[in-house]
């Protein structure tokens, strides 16, 4: 297969797979994704879903929120681990949203990173699923999955962003990179992974992964 093939073959299975991929992480606006994915940080996605509806019960924008001590925040989300410092992040970002953006989560790369806590794949989440801005977010999943697919070298998430974008359609990165986390998650995950399920991997994955 070449690598133009290859692509082909991933797009095509994932189109068949998952035609219309939702993101797992409830929400209703900009914020609440915000908030969500920042959560979701090193937990998983059903983990952040069960702490969320509690946290926007009290607090479901940033003026609210700031009504929240840090403590009080971080009392919450404690389940979902890291919570001294997302607790922080949660705080200062609505803070700063208030401050600079009138209340409304901003619309650049360069605005969301510089909040407190949110880092490349949190703005790159934000920019794609509220915004439908084109964005590829690399999470543990696609990282793995480009380097068993052969796609990348695997050196970090930097190249692999780098990597995806240059071999995939803008148009459909959005759609694209969630498709690759649910693949990522059925049938080709870290631990008890089975190649016979995993058709992309075996039909084109890296020789040490093939039988």
């Amino acid at each position: 297969m070449t690598k133009k093939e290859k692509i082909e073959f991933i797009i095509k299975t994932l189109d068949e797979l998952y035609p219309n991929p939702a993101i797992p992480l409830q929400h209703k606006d900009p914020y609440t994704l915000l908030i969500a994915v920042l959560l979701s940080a090193q937990s998983t996605d059903a983990r952040v879903n069960t702490i969320t509806p509690i946290l926007f019960s009290k607090a479901n924008n940033p003026y609210d929120m700031v009504k929240l001590s840090i403590e009080e925040i971080e009392a919450i989300i404690k389940p979902v681990g890291l919570s001294p410092m997302k607790s922080k992040g949660i705080y200062g970002l609505s803070k700063m949203m208030i401050d600079l953006h009138n209340g409304k989560v901003p619309q650049s790369f360069e605005a969301l990173e510089a909040f407190p806590a949110v880092g490349h794949k949190t703005a790159s989440v934000v920019m794609s699923q509220a915004f439908n801005i084109p964005a590829f977010p690399v999470d543990t999943h696609i990282h793995r999955l480009m380097f068993r697919w052969n796609l990348t070298t695997g050196k970090n998430v930097i190249q692999t962003e780098k990597d995806a974008k240059r071999l995939f359609p803008i148009e459909i990165w959005n759609k694209l990179h969630l498709q690759i986390i649910y693949y990522g998650r059925e049938y080709s995950p870290s631990r008890g992974w089975n190649l016979e399920k995993d058709i992309i991997t075996k039909t084109i994955g890296r020789k040490q992964f093939l039988p």
